[in-house]
């Protein structure tokens, strides 16, 4: 982005738009004004773009243009998709025959709850433009989920029409380069104030666009702080997977997945459904990889990223990547979505890390403050214990050593069960090296095959994943 309003300010993008007499199409918004289109009458020359701009705001109305919701609800993707369908064949059907040839057809949508006064649920929505890239083409699309963080709603309303007006300029400019749609969605906006923790693309131009890899470059660019797949490698929205769920997660690298990781997942569940005395199948069973163990430099390595999200859906795991470094972070990003109970399953050399305060370093109350908003409710470690080379007897939650200056502060988390010791391990595993097998692989097929899952082994050899020779 450069710094001249002339060619990034919103009412120039959209003047651009409007004065390019190819372009045309029509705006719908739902639920926070008609700010998108406002912008585009307020450019200028909006006659030559727009065809029709609308909110239908009743629901009744909404449901007699775009058919009822079964779910009834209508902040989501199926109501933008229907949408979508409305008004881009309504425009087409009716004026193909009567514009330039040369014209390319549009239609934005969005239909999105804001804050109001009556309200105070997740400020959300569903935002996308459907659009033929060259004419005559049939139509691409790209889909957002969003979460307004603005505290006022006349403020979320100004935020999503800058949004809008990003998202179509882009589209038209940059389709093909899709990461630059991404890096210029929250021009004139910034992060503070637009969360987007969902894109995808489809249609002519984006064939060949690998969606985890993009909501990938959403972490990557700071337009979120996490996403999440489901065991079938589909994007999944945060607030959607995790509502009403226990959440238990297992934090790691996964190069690859070992015997171990399932052994921990295993241990894991098992006492997290007895401590907590709940439903196994309200828990949601999630492996996390952090960027920092995604990129080297600021680089990131895509087919490494999907070589792990591959190998863990193999074994069934619900996939997160976050920015996260910090677990307490983590339990904050959780606590948006659910109040039931937090597990997060850690080896126990991680307590090394967890118990350094140089690791706290910028936060103002240091190891105290980070384990006060780790641990305030419903919230527990699970620790898997650890065989030190040359030493028979396992590291455990009983005889770890922390900072003999935090010793009495370790033994009042173990005391209060916010620290669970991991019981019937299979010890057998805990010979088990991350380094050696990742090493091994390298060099093609051997013992290491072993030590992975079947799934992983058979994916690792037949998709040549992890430098596999």
């Amino acid at each position: 982005m450069t710094d001249t309003k002339k060619t990034t300010g919103t009412l120039a993008k959209a003047l651009e738009i409007n004065l390019d007499n190819c372009k045309y199409g029509s705006i719908v918004e739902i639920g926070a004004g008609q700010e998108v289109a406002r912008n585009f009458f307020r450019a200028g020359a909006a006659a030559g773009t727009i065809a029709k701009t609308m909110s239908a705001y009743d629901m009744q109305v909404s449901d007699d243009i775009y058919g009822a919701e079964e779910s009834k609800r209508y902040v989501s993707r199926s109501r933008l998709s229907k949408m979508l369908n409305t008004e881009y064949d309504g425009v087409t059907n009716l004026l193909t025959d009567v514009r330039p040839k040369n014209t390319t057809f549009f239609s934005y949508a969005a239909t999105v709850t804001a804050k109001s006064f009556l309200q105070k649920n997740e400020c959300h929505g569903w935002i996308g433009v459907r659009l033929q890239l060259y004419p005559q083409a049939a139509p691409s699309e790209i889909i957002l989920h969003v979460r307004m963080l603005d505290n006022e709603g006349s403020a979320q309303q100004e935020a999503l029409g800058v949004l809008g007006v990003n998202l179509i300029h882009a589209a038209f400019n940059y389709f093909t380069k899709p990461k630059k749609i991404i890096e210029s969605l929250l021009d004139n906006i910034g992060n503070e104030r637009i969360e987007v923790d969902m894109i995808a693309f489809s249609g002519p131009y984006f064939e060949e666009t690998e969606n985890r890899l993009m909501n990938l470059h959403l972490v990557h660019s700071h337009l979120t702080h996490a996403i999440m797949f489901n065991p079938q490698g589909e994007v999944q929205i945060p607030s959607e997977l995790f509502y009403k769920k226990n959440i238990l997660l297992i934090r790691g690298t996964f190069t690859p997945v070992t015997k171990v990781h399932q052994d921990m997942i295993r241990c894991g569940q098992k006492q997290f459904n007895e401590v907590e005395k709940i439903d196994a199948n309200k828990t949601l069973v999630i492996a996390e990889l952090t960027m920092a163990s995604l990129t080297v430099g600021d680089t990131v390595n895509d087919a490494d990223f999907l070589a792990r999200v591959d190998m863990l859906n193999t074994q069934g795991y619900n996939v997160m990547i976050s920015s996260y470094l910090r677990y307490f972070r983590l339990r904050e990003y959780f606590r948006r979505y659910t109040k039931q109970q937090i597990g997060m399953i850690l080896g126990i050399s991680n307590l090394d890390l967890i118990f350094t305060e140089n690791y706290y370093q910028g936060l103002e109350g240091g190891v105290l403050e980070a384990f006060a908003k780790l641990f305030p409710d419903n919230t527990r470690l699970y620790i898997y214990p650890l065989k030190s080379v040359g030493q028979e007897k396992l590291v455990t939650i009983e005889n770890f050593q922390p900072p003999k200056n935090l010793q009495h502060l370790y033994q009042h988390l173990i005391e209060n069960g916010y620290l669970v010791g991991l019981k019937d391990v299979d010890e057998k595993l805990l010979d088990i090296n991350l380094a050696s097998i990742l090493s091994e692989i390298q060099k093609g097929r051997g013992e290491w095959e072993e030590n992975v899952p079947d799934a992983v082994a058979e994916s690792i050899i037949n998709k040549k994943l992890l430098g596999f020779r």
